[in-house]
């Protein structure tokens, strides 16, 4: 899965924002925390839910369990918006 270009990511200190360009099938703006940010980060490369986890777990300290659980809330949210693309 990946991030498709359709979407564009921005960061600031505080927030991670996802920004769909005019061809994403989606109109709103997707606020976020550093946490979604680094997803999102990630999901700009083709890649899997336990390779985010795994990645996630070598940055956050928090149980592998805490990591899935928000791994898969983000991305399932991510795929109700339209926002990957799954390889």
């Amino acid at each position: 899965m990946k991030l498709k270009k359709a979407f564009i990511t921005h960061q600031t200190d505080r927030e991670s924002l996802l920004v769909p360009t005019g061809d994403a099938g989606f109109a709103g703006l997707v606020k976020g925390n550093h946490t979604l940010g680094v997803i999102l980060e990630l999901l700009k490369q083709e890649t899997d839910e336990a390779q985010i986890v795994a990645a996630m777990q070598a940055r956050f300290d928090a149980s592998e369990e805490v990591i899935t659980r928000d791994v898969r809330r983000a991305i399932t949210a991510l795929r109700e918006i339209g926002a990957i693309e799954e390889g």
